[in-house]
Formats: structure tokens, sequence, C-alpha cells
């Protein structure tokens, strides 16, 4: 992957929000495309065009249970006076070798089945007796079990013109049609479109692969007992997830000690397998901001990484910079979970899928009204705060406060709420801008 290098910026910079995104993605190549099999292309992004070879359904065939007529034969059908037609043989599903259906006569046919030739539209077993010469039939006897229904006689009470439940051949797609356009995000229904199609193999951009490792001598995994002034890793079980919905095949690495050398080996070990690599914790001005303290310092072989000041909050401290020999991506982010999460949704989300070759990486924005005020938001700072987002209504209501500790508040957002720079207060019912998480 071959990433430009951007120059070094005056410390006391402070970065907007914009600035720093659009730094950051001048810097991302999408992945380089490869072939596929189907289940293993499912959420990747297809790179070529898919055209039809084979209409689909390849060939006429039958939607229902029933028998294969002509549409003369039965255009006068009542139930007080059926129609009476010899039944010829049956045509299952995949039949090769198929009856030629003459005047008077029906094939017995299953759903999917082709249709026979001669035969212009198929009646629902429903609308006749089934072959039993009683009254409507509810379903037809298995062919093992009943043999014989393959033959005799059918009553039907009801008309069927021409076409009636017949699947025509190309009636879903018609050969050298535009079937998928490159930038499709592949799920299951496409993945299953392209089966259809005979296709076995894709090309695709693969989804990028993430490394999280979050820092911090206080960190405990979780499910162990706390000592004294110790947390649960929160950050890179989230962190990991976040990068799982976004697209991403995430791998969490436990938490690494506040040591330079300690974090500097985890991360040389990690290149090897990662297109991203995400840190949370030691972004900061602290004595012990490991991740800053062993970052700044890489040589100009090792790659160079950048700690900014951002105009937002939370998330003012951010890290970015390309590493390694392979130049691949490094975000810094904050540690608190809060912050680290915010920071991930605005700057990480976009490069997994800037990586992936989607058109679109961002998420949409909105406008809702804000049920609550919203007051002392930073000056000269762009706030993002956690929401409960109500498409139906339009309204959206704060949740929890601004604290970048609040993770419990952040479980219970499905929004962000944007408040901008020159903002400082807003009243309850205005109108805001709202970024949905789902």
């Amino acid at each position: 992957m071959n990433h430009a290098t951007g120059q070094t910026s005056h410390p006391d910079r402070v970065w907007s929000v914009a600035e720093h995104l659009d730094d950051v993605l001048s810097k991302i190549v999408p992945l380089d495309p490869i072939e596929l099999q189907l289940l293993d292309a499912q959420g990747c992004v297809l790179v070529e065009d898919i055209t039809v070879t084979v209409p689909l359904p390849p060939f006429d065939n039958s939607s229902m249970d029933g028998y294969a007529v002509r549409a003369a034969d039965v255009a006068q059908a009542t139930e007080a006076a059926p129609a009476t037609l010899t039944v010829i043989g049956d045509v299952a599903a995949g039949s090769g070798e198929l009856p030629e259906v003459g005047p008077g006569q029906a094939a017995r046919i299953m759903t999917g089945a082709p249709l026979p030739p001669g035969a212009e539209a198929v009646v629902p077993v429903e609308w006749t007796d089934g072959g039993a010469g009683e009254g409507p039939a509810a379903t037809m006897a298995a062919h093992s079990a009943a043999p014989e229904g393959a033959g005799g006689e059918v009553r039907i009470h009801r008309p069927a013109p021409a076409g009636a439940h017949i699947r025509a051949r190309g009636s879903d797609v018609t050969q050298g049609e535009l079937a998928l356009r490159a930038g499709t995000l592949l799920g299951p229904s496409q993945i299953g479109l392209l089966a259809a199609l005979g296709r076995g193999t894709v090309r695709v951009r693969p989804r990028p692969r993430v490394v999280v490792v979050s820092t911090g001598s206080e960190l405990v995994q979780p499910g162990e007992a706390l000592g004294p002034g110790q947390i649960h890793d929160s950050n890179s079980f989230q962190l990991t997830a976040a990068a799982r919905a976004a697209g991403a095949l995430a791998y969490r690495v436990g938490a690494v000690a506040d040591d330079a050398e300690t974090l500097r080996a985890t991360l040389e070990d990690q290149l090897i397998r990662a297109d991203v690599l995400v840190t949370s914790g030691g972004v900061s001005v602290g004595a012990y901001d490991v991740v800053k303290e062993t970052l700044a310092s890489l040589s100009a072989d090792e790659g160079k990484v950048e700690f900014r000041k951002l105009a937002m909050q939370p998330g003012k401290p951010q890290g970015f910079g390309l590493i390694g020999p392979d130049h691949i991506p490094l975000l810094a982010l904050p540690g608190n979970p809060v912050s680290s999460y915010v920071s991930f949704e605005l700057f990480v989300r976009p490069v997994i899928r800037a990586l992936m070759g989607l058109p679109d990486v961002h998420r949409p924005t909105t406008t809702a009204r804000c049920t609550a005020a919203l007051a002392s938001s930073p000056k000269g700072k762009r706030q993002f705060l956690r929401g409960s987002y109500d498409a139906d209504a339009g309204t959206v209501t704060p949740v929890g406060g601004a604290g970048s500790h609040l993770i419990k508040a952040m479980a219970h957002a499905n929004a962000l709420i944007v408040v901008p720079e020159d903002t400082t207060e807003v009243p309850e019912g205005a109108d805001v801008d709202v970024v949905p998480l789902g």
C-alpha cells in the first residue's frame, strides 16, 4: 500500500475536525482488489460491473404446483362444468425430457419445473380435483405414494389465460443486462444473485484488517478481579466491535502497560497483519502517555506519527501517521471511553470505508428537533453529545452529560448530536444536526 507522507504542522496549531479528517483521508489508498469465493466476498466491495450472461430464469417455468395446460382447453371451465383433461405425465423441477401437451391434455407440474412444449398456462392444484375425481384438492399426493397421479384424468374448475402462473424466461434479468455495479457492497442478496448468475468467484476489495491496541497499566481483562486503582479494559472491546460493524476484519490485542518498549514491540508484531492500527489512550500531555512517547520518537525509516489538538469535545488529542515499511495508517485515539468511540466514528470508520473503496465514507447527517436545552457548549469547539434519535418523530433527546467517561450514556444512545463551534447553547425545541449511529 503506497501512501503519501504529510508535513509536520506547528505543535500549537489547533485543527478543526474537517481539517484533520481531510488530512487523514488524503493519505488513504483503497486496498488492492483480489478474487474471492462468493461466501468469502460477503461484506466486500465489488470492483467490476457484473452483466448477465444467462437470463434469469433461464427457461419458462411454473410458479405453482398444478397442471400445465393449453389455455383454450380450460377457457370455459367452472365448478359446475369442469374441464376434464387427460394427464400425460409429471414435470418435476430439474426435468430434462418433457412431454408435449396436446389438445385435451395436461401435464402435472411442480413449482420451478420447466414449462412443457404445447402448454400455455399453469392451473394451480387448488383449482382442480387433483385427479381424485372429487371436490377441489388442497394438495398433491407424493409421487412415491401415489404414482397413478401422473396419469388418469383431472377436472379443472377455473380458467387460466395464457401465461398464467408462469415465470417467463428472462423475467427477472435479461441477458446482457447490468446486474450489479462496481462499488456495490456485497450482502446476502447480492451474493445470492451472483450465485444465481453462475459466478463462483468475484473480484472485490478485501475487508480491511484493523488491529486495536489499548494502553494503560491500570487496565484489567474483563472477567478478572480488579485490584486497587484498576479498571476493566472496555476500549479495546468497544473499538474492535465498532471496526467489525464498519465492515472490517478486526483483531483485539490485550491491553499494553505504560511501557514504551513493550508498546513498540507490540506494534511491530502487529504490522504484519494490519491494514490499519488503532490505539487508545496515552495521547495527551501526561508523564505516562506512552503512545505519544513511543510514536513521536519513531525514526524516519519507521514512519511518522503526528499528534494534534483538535477543536472538538470530546476527543481533543489525536494522533495520526503512517508506520512500518508498508506505511500502515495508525490512528491514536484518546483513552476516555466516549472520546475514543466518538473519535472512531469521526476518523477511523471513514478510513475503513475508504480502504474498502466505498464511494461514500461518511455517515449521513440529518436534522432533528432537540427535546431539551443544551447549555455550556464550549465556544470554538465542535461538541458531540450522545442522543436518542427518533426518526419517526424527527426528535433527538440528549442522553447523559458531556463527560467523556460516561460510557453508560454511550451505550443508551443511537446518535451523536453535533453542536457547532460558534454555538454555546441550544434552546429546547431548536433544530440540531444529528448523526444516526444505527
